[in-house]
């Protein structure tokens, strides 16, 4: 439950993935100490009741998404994304607990985090990617905390909310047992020295930032259309036109490029770039800007792109508000730019 109050879009709660995981390693201790039978397959069991919880509390909205094949139909197709993560959450825990039986527990906790980046990764790279519930992005509405992603990634608040909850455990374990103040102490400086120093420098930066002059100006345009009328009852040409229309309501002279959403020129199964210039689509979008950049998703474990702002009004608009001439800094970006550029918000 801790994590699900944590995770986003709750304000104000992001400090608890710091000690989130604390009561699962506890309840696995637990079963690692006691004398009874079959701890690997309770151990198992255990973290994985507590993490389909979490992942269903935190991505019921998958139902929502799917419930227009039927509500009863729904039901056992969103147990996929239900279950394969805390699935894949709860293997990372049995490993741990394997290991624990063959090396000192130091060591397996390390191999603890090994493994739930690995599970992470393999999240993110296969074919049921769902990298939704990737640690890292627990962070995502408190991103002033992780101005250094643009070094690390986001596996970087992975590891860096593991380390904290491991030293939280250790430090309540040491309560418990017959460690020596000494011992406590030293813990209790390590998770201050883990909080504050990733903390400190982020805040720094983003405090700190200074906007570049002359910046691009750059159009965004996001037309309001009913994802599931998309295919249906509105033409793809009136697709574009509105499109069009709302970039052209904004657009300047001094416009460099238009953003638009990866399906604002639909195409069938497969576009031979060869012939891409014979498209209907990329024609009619040529009518209103000559060049067009056409790119595809990357997957994140190559190249992730993300905002950092530099100001407190710096910011993405609510869904709904429509603004002009808000400045942001994208490091790094698929597309490398000037550092500073302007971003004109158009929601249709």
């Amino acid at each position: 439950m801790l994590l699900w109050i944590a995770w986003p879009p709750t304000p104000y709660t992001t400090f608890l993935l710091f000690i989130g995981f604390v009561p699962m390693l506890l309840a696995v201790e637990n079963i690692i100490n006691d004398e009874k039978p079959k701890k690997g397959k309770r151990a198992f069991n255990v973290t994985f009741i507590g993490f389909f919880i979490w992942n269903s509390l935190s991505v019921y909205w998958v139902y929502n998404a799917l419930k227009i094949v039927g509500e009863i139909v729904a039901i056992p197709i969103t147990l996929v994304p239900y279950s394969l993560g805390p699935l894949l959450m709860a293997t990372a825990f049995w490993l741990y607990y394997r290991l624990r039986l063959v090396v000192p527990r130091w060591i397996a906790l390390i191999g603890l985090i090994c493994f739930w980046i690995g599970y992470e990764y393999l999240h993110q790279s296969w074919d049921l990617y769902f990298p939704w519930m990737t640690l890292g992005n627990g962070f995502a509405v408190s991103h002033q905390w992780i101005q250094w992603y643009e070094y690390t990634g986001v596996y970087g608040g992975t590891l860096w909310i593991w380390v904290v909850n491991i030293l939280a455990f250790l430090i309540y374990t040491s309560l418990r047992g017959a460690q020596t103040k000494r011992h406590r102490m030293a813990l209790i400086m390590a998770i201050v020295i883990v909080v504050t120093v990733p903390l400190g420098y982020s805040l720094s930066v983003y405090h700190n930032y200074v906007e570049e002059v002359n910046p691009s100006n750059i159009v965004i345009a996001q037309p309001n259309i009913d994802p599931y009328e998309k295919d249906g009852t509105i033409p793809p040409a009136s697709q574009l036109d509105i499109l069009i229309q709302l970039s052209r309501q904004v657009a300047q002279p001094n416009t460099e490029f238009f953003i638009w959403p990866e399906t604002a020129i639909p195409a069938p199964v497969y576009i031979n770039e060869e012939q891409i210039g014979q498209n209907d689509f990329i024609r009619q979008a040529q009518l209103f800007y000559g060049n067009i950049l056409m790119a595809t998703w990357l997957p994140a474990p190559k190249h992730t792109g993300y905002i950092t702002t530099g100001q407190p009004q710096r910011r993405f608009p609510h869904h709904g508000e429509a603004t002009s001439s808000q400045t942001f800094t994208a490091q790094p970006s698929i597309l490398k730019m000037a550092t500073g550029f302007k971003l004109t918000i158009n929601h249709g």
